[in-house]
């Protein structure tokens, strides 16, 4: 049984190295530190990993980083919600996001045009910018198809987006499919039922793309699954996953609390009563919010890797 040891800091102390002592310090600390390690094993393991997360993150900073593990190989299947596939697309097209404050005056903000994501700023006008951009891909769609499952309409738009940093960009390029099956829960929901006013042979098949990632993995498959946030997104991944046998590997990381008896606070320990996490798997829940946690156990987890050539520079 490991002890407790006194957290020091050192001049020139790694990532890697900061999150190992993490392992000693206690409390959540050594959670975060078992979800890098857990994360280095299913990738050694050379497990499916998915990776799940809700719009809130894709608001923050951590898009770009989504991207860079996808073209790092770092995640094999992507579930989210719409808002993350909006905002992508608005990042993508120039969209500036200010940073505000939590405490800020919410009427004011509403009667400048202003929504609040926490203590980040998006702009009434960066929407309607939106709807400009998702017109012409609409069109482009019908053009080719009349009828799309999700994930198959994703990647396509995904090759019309120039940008780098684009969660939606990097999947497309890199075969990783993503999976919104709550796709009309925002903004591009709006864009798609305006859409079919028009065009009404053009449908967006939920039920195809559930078939879709049923087929993205089979009881044969070692699956790994790193869950950021709930809601949906996470609870897609595990149903899939559930249906071919379990998975082998789970991190979660939620501010959410198990008490609540909520899919987002629901701990990897009670997925195990449905079978959605093997007994005998490699499964820790990380309590916080993740635009801190995640950075810390992935860019550790990365060294890791890295340092045994198990993942390349992109």
């Amino acid at each position: 049984m490991a002890t407790v040891k006194d957290f020091n800091w050192d001049k020139g102390m790694t990532v890697s190295e900061l999150v190992a002592r993490f392992g000693h310090i206690g409390f959540q600390s050594i959670e975060l530190a078992k979800a890098s390690e857990t994360i280095v094993k299913m990738k050694k393991a050379s497990a499916k990993i998915y990776l799940t997360f809700t719009s809130n993150m894709v608001t923050s900073g951590l898009r770009g980083f989504f991207a860079q593990l996808i073209a790092l190989g770092m995640a094999d299947v992507l579930v989210t919600t719409a808002g993350a596939i909006e905002e992508d697309i608005m990042k993508a097209n120039g969209e500036k996001f200010l940073v505000g404050d939590f405490s800020a005056h919410d009427v004011a903000l509403y009667e400048k045009g202003v929504n609040r994501v926490g203590n980040i700023y998006i702009t009434n006008e960066q929407y309607a910018r939106l709807e400009n951009a998702m017109l012409p891909m609409l069109s482009k769609l019908y053009g080719k198809e009349k009828r799309w499952a999700v994930s198959v309409l994703l990647r396509e738009i995904g090759l019309m987006v120039n940008d780098p940093c684009s969660i939606l960009y990097q999947a497309a390029r890199h075969e990783v499919p993503i999976f919104c099956p709550a796709i009309t829960d925002g903004s591009l929901g709006f864009h798609l039922f305006l859409f079919q006013q028009k065009h009404p042979d053009f449908v967006v098949d939920v039920v195809a793309d559930f078939r879709n990632i049923l087929l993205s993995s089979s009881h044969d498959d070692v699956k790994g699954l790193i869950s950021l946030g709930g809601s949906i997104s996470k609870h897609h991944a595990i149903l899939a996953c559930l249906l071919n046998g379990g998975l082998d590997y789970a991190v979660y990381m939620t501010t959410a609390r198990h008490t609540s008896g909520s899919m987002s606070g629901a701990t990897t320990s009670e997925a195990k009563s449905w079978g959605k996490v093997k007994d005998d798997s490699d499964a820790v829940t990380v309590i916080g919010d993740v635009s801190i946690t995640f950075p810390l156990a992935m860019v550790r987890a990365l060294e890791v890797l890295s340092s045994e050539g198990v993942v390349k520079n992109a």
